[in-house]
C-alpha cells in the first residue's frame, strides 16, 4: 500500500515560497502542500490559483493553532522570521525546512540545531544549490579525479542588476540579514565547503556600489581549505560583464563551466518536475570543458555533457528521512558551519583582515 501522504505546511509565498519550495513540495511524492500561510491578499488568490487544494492561512500563529493537522513546517519567510519560527515550529512537535540562510549567526544555527535532537525531530535546510547541474558535474569530475588534486576553486553568482529593487533583501537593517554576503554568499560558501572542506582562513571584501543601496552588492570572499585548496568566491549584482560560473584548476586538468543552471529559470517560467520535457537538463552549448593549457573561449579543451539539475531530489530526501528511509539532505550543524565562514567574512571585510577559524 501507498503510505498517506506527509502534510506540509509552508509559511512564506513571496519568490522562496512561490517559486522554490511549493512547487518542489507539490512535485514531491510521499508529500502533500496542506497549508501555505500569507496575509497578502494577491497571494493568497495566487497560492488557490496554482494549488486550488491548498488550504490558507493569514499567519503563521494560525498555522500552529492546527499543528496535529500537519507533519512538517517549511519556514520560506524572510530571514529574520527563520529563527523564532523554527523554534515554534519544534516546540510544537513538527519536523522543519528553513531557507537559507537557518539563522543570522552560526550559534543559532547549533541552539536549534540541538532543540531539534533534543526533541527527536528532523531540522534541515534548504541549500538547492546542491543540486545544480554545474555542482553535480564538478563533484563526478572531482570524484572522478579528473582534475588530479585540486588546487584553486573560482565560484560566481554574478547579476548585473544596476537599479537596486528594494525590500528587506537590500536592506540595511541588520536585524534583516540581507545582502549578499548572506543570500547568495550562503550558497558558494555551502558549495565550497562540501567540495573541499572546512575552511582555516577567510578573508572577505564587501561594497555596496549602487546609488541608493543599503546592503552589500558586490562581495568577494577567498577562503583556504584545510585540504590546501583555496576558494575565491564572488556574489555581486553589480558586474556588467559575467565571468564563469565555475572554475577549477587541477593538477591534472581545469574545468570552466559558464552559465546558471536552468532550474530557477523554468520554475519562475510555470514548468513543473514531471509534467513535460526532461528536467534540469540544458543545451549542449553551454557544457563546460576540460583540458589544460588553452581557454576554453578559443576552443581550448573538450566538452563536458552537464549532469542534469535535480531540485526535487532534496524534498525527496526529506521526505525519506521523516520516514527513517535515509539522512538529512543538509543539515542544520553543516548550515552552521557556512555561518561560521560568512560571519569571519563579514567581520574581515569589516576590520581589513584575514580571520582565522
Amino acid at each position: 500500500m501507498t503510505a498517506t501522504p506527509l502534510r506540509v505546511g509552508l509559511i512564506g509565498y513571496g519568490l522562496a515560497g512561490s517559486v522554490f519550495h511549493a512547487p518542489l513540495i507539490a512535485a514531491t511524492e510521499g508529500l502533500a502542500l496542506d497549508t501555505v500561510v500569507t496575509s497578502s491578499p494577491e497571494r493568497q488568490r495566487q497560492a488557490r490559483a496554482e494549488f486550488p487544494d491548498v488550504r490558507i492561512a493569514a499567519t503563521p500563529e494560525e498555522l500552529f493553532g492546527r499543528a496535529a493537522e500537519l507533519d512538517l513546517i517549511v519556514i520560506a519567510s524572510p530571514n529574520k522570521t527563520h529563527v523564532p519560527l523554527a523554534t515554534t515550529a519544534l516546540r510544537a512537535g513538527l519536523p522543519v525546512v528553513v531557507d537559507k540562510p537557518v539563522a543570522g549567526t552560526a550559534a543559532e544555527a547549533r541552539e536549534l540545531a540541538a532543540l531539534a535532537e533534543e526533541r527527536g525531530l528532523l531540522l534541515s535546510v534548504f541549500q538547492n544549490r546542491r543540486w545544480d547541474n554545474d555542482f553535480l558535474t564538478l563533484r563526478r569530475l572531482l570524484a572522478d579525479g579528473e582534475l588530479g588534486d585540486a588546487w584553486r576553486f573560482e565560484s560566481r553568482f554574478e547579476r548585473w542588476r544596476p537599479q537596486p529593487k528594494g525590500g528587506w533583501r537590500e536592506s540595511g537593517d541588520p536585524a534583516e540579514i540581507g545582502g549578499l554576503l548572506y543570500d547568495l554568499g550562503s550558497h558558494v560558501v555551502d558549495q565550497a565547503l562540501v567540495l573541499f572542506g572546512p575552511a582555516t582562513e577567510v578573508y572577505a571584501e564587501t561594497d555596496v556600489r549602487r546609488p541608493g543601496a543599503e546592503a552589500d552588492d558586490d562581495t568577494f570572499i577567498a577562503l583556504t581549505h584545510a585540504s590546501g585548496v583555496r576558494s575565491h568566491l564572488y556574489v555581486s549584482a553589480t558586474t556588467a560583464q559575467l565571468g564563469p560560473r565555475f572554475r577549477v584548476l587541477g593538477s591534472r586538468a581545469g574545468y570552466v563551466k559558464y552559465g546558471l543552471d536552468p532550474q530557477e529559470a523554468a520554475l519562475r517560467e510555470g514548468d513543473r518536475p514531471g509534467t513535460g520535457a526532461a528536467w534540469g537538463v540544458e543545451e549542449e552549448s553551454l557544457w563546460g570543458r576540460i583540458g589544460s593549457g588553452e581557454s576554453p573561449l578559443t576552443g581550448g579543451g573538450t566538452p563536458v555533457p552537464t549532469l542534469a539539475g535535480d531540485y526535487p531530489a532534496y524534498y525527496a530526501a526529506v521526505a525519506a528521512a521523516l520516514r527513517g528511509a535515509g539522512p538529512n539532505p543538509v543539515t542544520a550543524l553543516e548550515a552552521a558551519a557556512a555561518l561560521d565562514v560568512l560571519e569571519a567574512a563579514r567581520r574581515s571585510a569589516r576590520d581589513k583582515v584575514t580571520v582565522t577559524l
